[in-house]
């Protein structure tokens, strides 16, 4: 009889060229969970506080989800973790496609590296075989082509996670590919990957992953599969232009109707997360032109917007594209005749970055800068923004052509942003300010340029609008890893309803209510609760849209029924809030405080907008931080946590290495 996870982790030392297996006490499963809360534990324990995160001393992590492979639908993340280069704080990046279940049939719930490689090699694990194998060869290959190459050498059943020349170059804003372009995108992990000339782990196993009761878990999945397809009504009834219409609505009336998960499951379906570019640009929750325009007035979804959402991009969708575990299936695969042959579907995050961001409505050149980035390993939400401010800084004439290498930007010019991707990418010319990132870019150029450099502590904004939906602001500058989309807003709030699942959380119509949108009464508290959920969300494994699309997904259920444990809905709560707390003590022993985190003051609505949706909103960000940590058991104040909570919390033990 298993407990749903493996037991062991790999420790590769790449300096030594050394392996070391170990087994991991169950304790450690049961109070952090796998996924980034497992490698969170680790690597505070063995990594050196203040440590440069590109030096042989630095620890990278490579952690599957707690139920990952136990028949759980949705299970199919992984994410790789470390102290992130591009923030000075703890790193992680989440991705789906085809790597995470690899992970345990290797054997293992996480690997991990330190040290350096002298020359460029890959982890190969084929089956009780490992080595560390030359990747000469490899380096300056793109990561699909990397991917092909493997996968011949080492044959198709082979699961690679790998690098680009993003990644090689050491971009800060680069990630880590597998599946033949998703990225793990976050937090400039792809650097310390090519800091350590490591080009790609290939994993081939087949282990299983033995559960608790394992006819329990199929049943729980069957029963929310029924759930998620029952009504098939709306199939085939919504179309882009009704979306788009939607948001139009939406604008007139200046509100934001509760979003539902029945709404948003169909829209993935048909789509993807492309379904929701129009009415994004439209309502206000998409930034425009660098964080200073509004869609209706600058992106319209009339003319401009509709042409790079929904049925435009679908139209190249020659299949639909399923993660490991997923019955969704949110992602496709596009072709562009006589152009691209194969391509992943771009992203919403990518759609809106280098569309309404940046003012361009050109899909087909979205489609290459996708590709190019997908290849690269660079994070397009990062260089998208990189960007919209370098088209502001030469509009103030910060930037000229002489900077540039030729290249006049404006907002719209798809063929100068394509320019400038490539100079990205290379690390040339204007290329090598750019290539790290807004904030080191601004902080290269000066003459006031920080001022229009849109980031929390260092992380590049996504495609939300804080001011629109201060949830996401909330999330972007308390979140241990600043500047994330992903781990609670408003929105979802109402996709996941937990004020049913939990008696801790406020009235729903409190939170979210049409005639309180910009309120703070109880939403710094309904917003940790819900942060403390996605970290059991990603300790697990599993895709955020499995809990924002309808059908309450049994979590604790198939936890349960996986590890033999019996705990409650609001004892997942308090994992989830302890994994949090150790990322945060992290952050703190490495000397990050709440104003380093803080969003540039353009995103906080300083000063506000005057036109748009959000026209002259300015969120209680303080307020609502604030609230937040206190609700997380943390000083307000400093951010730190507090004893009482590290003793609630069973984690004490973190206190001596936290004091002033």
């Amino acid at each position: 009889m298993g407990k749903g996870y493996m037991g062991k982790v790999l420790f590769v030392d790449l300096s030594r060229k050394s392996f070391k297996q170990e087994d991991v006490p169950d304790e450690l499963y049961e109070n952090f969970l796998s996924g980034y809360g497992l490698a969170a534990r680790i690597i505070w324990e063995r990594q050196k506080p203040g440590i440069d995160p590109l030096s042989a001393g630095a620890h990278l992590g490579f952690a599957s989800g707690l139920l990952t492979g136990t028949g759980a639908l949705f299970a199919g993340r992984w994410m790789v973790c470390g102290k992130s280069p591009l923030t000075g704080g703890w790193g992680d990046a989440n991705c789906g496609g085809d790597f995470a279940p690899a992970i345990k049939q290797a054997g293992y719930d996480a690997i991990f590296f330190k040290g350096k490689s002298k020359t460029p090699v890959y982890l190969l694990v084929d089956g009780d075989r490992m080595s560390l194998e030359d990747a000469t060869g490899l380096w300056g290959r793109d990561a699909i082509e990397t991917e092909k190459i493997l996968k011949e050498k080492h044959g198709k059943a082979a699961r690679v996670a790998c690098i680009g020349t993003g990644g090689e170059k050491m971009s800060l804003i680069s990630g880590v590919v597998n599946a033949g372009g998703r990225i793990a995108a976050r937090s400039g992990l792809g650097a310390v990957m090519g800091s350590k000339k490591l080009k790609a782990l290939c994993l081939r196993g087949e282990q299983k992953v033995r559960v608790h009761d394992r006819e329990e878990v199929i049943r729980l999945s069957r029963d929310f599969r029924r759930r998620i397809h029952r009504d098939k009504r709306v199939d085939g009834m919504l179309s882009g232009k009704l979306v788009g219409l939607m948001g139009k609505v939406m604008k007139k009336f200046k509100t934001q109707p509760a979003m539902a998960g029945e709404l948003f499951k169909y829209t993935l379906r048909v789509w993807g997360t492309s379904g929701i570019t129009a009415m994004s640009a439209e309502t206000g929750d998409s930034p425009v032109k660098n964080w200073s325009g509004a869609g209706y007035v600058d992106f319209p979804v009339g003319t401009r917007s509709y042409k790079v959402s929904d049925d435009s991009v679908t139209r190249f969708e020659v299949k639909k594209y399923h993660c490991y575990s997923c019955p969704l299936g949110c992602g496709g695969i596009c072709s562009l005749p006589g152009d691209i042959e194969e391509t992943h579907k771009p992203e919403y995050e990518t759609l809106c970055a280098f569309g309404a961001l940046l003012l361009v409505d050109d899909l087909l050149s979205i489609f290459h800068i996708n590709e190019k980035l997908n290849r690269a390993g660079i994070d397009s939400i990062s260089c998208g923004v990189t960007i919209a401010w370098a088209i502001e800084a030469f509009e103030r004439g910060l930037l000229t052509e002489d900077d540039t290498g030729g290249i006049r930007l404006s907002w719209g010019d798809a063929s100068a942003v394509n320019k400038l991707v490539d100079k990205i990418i290379a690390g040339e010319g204007i290329g090598g300010l750019l290539k790290d990132g807004v904030k080191k870019a601004a902080e290269r150029l000066g003459k006031g340029s920080d001022a229009f450099a849109i980031h929390a502590g260092g992380q590049e904004l996504p495609m939300h609008d804080p001011r629109y939906d201060a949830g996401y602001g909330v999330a972007y500058e308390v979140e241990p890893t600043p500047g994330r989309h992903t781990i609670a807003s408003y929105t979802y709030l109402d996709l996941m309803a937990l004020h049913k699942k939990t008696h801790r959380m406020p009235k729903q119509s409190k939170l979210h209510g049409l005639k309180d949108r910009f309120g703070v009464e109880g939403k710094g508290r309904a917003l940790a609760i819900q942060s403390s959920f996605t970290d059991v969300i990603n300790g697990c494994g599993l895709c955020l849209f499995s809990i924002s699309i309808g059908g309450d997904p049994p979590v604790a259920g198939w936890i349960n029924a996986s590890t033999g444990w019996n705990k409650t809905f609001d004892e997942y709560l308090e994992i989830g809030r302890r994994i949090k707390t150790l990322r945060q003590a992290f952050n703190y022993r490495e000397g990050i405080r709440p104003g380093d985190m803080e969003m540039t003051k353009r995103a906080r609505g300083i000063p506000p907008l005057d036109k748009g949706p959000v026209a002259g909103i300015v969120p209680e960000f303080q307020t609502l931080d604030k609230d937040y940590r206190k609700a997380m058991g943390w000083s307000p104040e400093t951010g730190k946590p507090l004893d009482s909570t590290l003793k609630e919390l069973g984690i004490d033990y973190l206190a001596g290495e936290i004091e002033d």
